[in-house]
């Protein structure tokens, strides 16, 4: 049970070689204090107007980390379901950026500095994986999310991996689209470095200092056509039909 509920990833630092370009040291300093300078101005108007506000927040530190930020694809409906790989802690500030949507965040998030107050301030709906008999109620809560008209994006493998490899959607919240009726939408998180990799041993600031000392780092996010499950739909189904459609949408899965 608890191998099913907390999924384990095989990624490590092999994962990433460390050759690419790097920026100096005066560049990755100067990316790192001006996250700091972005988080002060940024956090009361995310408190106090939500919204636009935190995209802009979330646009706002990509942009300081030297991080560019593409969208391709299809924007998603409201009240969509967002099924998305996951590779980084950089993920949630891209679907925030590109899209209005709560997330789903294992509940570790919360304390991280920063990034865990944007989280939260985007009405974050935090899992929490020790404690799988919170499951039924997470479910509900994103599903009366997507009946509201909110969209919610999920990182349906349980953990990082570090882009090359991945692991198997798992479908528990797959459950909240079909007891929703909402339409599930394919998102492919896809960097140009290993580097931005969030795996093995990682810490936020290990990541932190690793993103600032790239010379340059893309993400680009792409929605696939949304799937619109049936009424009963099966959810592990549903999973397996999601997981596929990244297979063309720059998310390499295995054979």
């Amino acid at each position: 049970m608890s191998g099913l509920w907390q999924p384990a990833s095989g990624c490590g630092d092999r994962c990433r070689p460390g050759d690419g370009p790097r920026a100096s040291g005066w560049t990755a300093g100067s990316r790192l204090a001006g996250m700091a300078l972005v988080l002060l101005a940024g956090l009361p108007p995310v408190a106090l107007l939500r919204g636009a506000a935190i995209r802009w927040l979330a646009r706002g530190l990509l942009a300081v980390l030297g991080v560019r930020l593409v969208r391709r694809g299809p924007a998603p409906r409201p009240g969509s379901l967002l099924v998305a790989n996951h590779v980084s802690w950089l993920d949630i500030l891209a679907l925030i950026a590109v899209a209005p949507v709560r997330l789903v965040a294992k509940h570790d998030v919360r304390a991280w500095p920063g990034i865990g107050a944007t989280a939260g301030r985007s009405g974050t709906i935090f899992i929490d994986r020790t404690r799988p008999r919170t499951l039924p109620g997470t479910v509900g809560e994103v599903a009366a999310a997507l009946r509201a008209g909110r969209s919610v994006a999920v990182f349906p493998e349980g953990t990082t991996f570090c882009g090359a490899e991945h692991g198997r959607f798992r479908p528990a919240l797959f459950q909240a689209a079909v007891d929703a009726g909402a339409p599930v939408v394919p998102t492919s998180i896809v960097y140009d470095t290993a580097e931005a990799a969030f795996i093995g041993d990682d810490t936020l600031l290990d990541s932190l200092r690793r993103v600032a000392r790239v010379r340059r780092l893309t993400v680009t996010v792409i929605t696939a056509p949304a799937l619109r499950p049936a009424p009963g739909a099966d959810r592990r189904a549903l999973a397996r039909a999601a997981q596929r459609s990244l297979g063309g949408h720059g998310y390499r899965l295995a054979a």
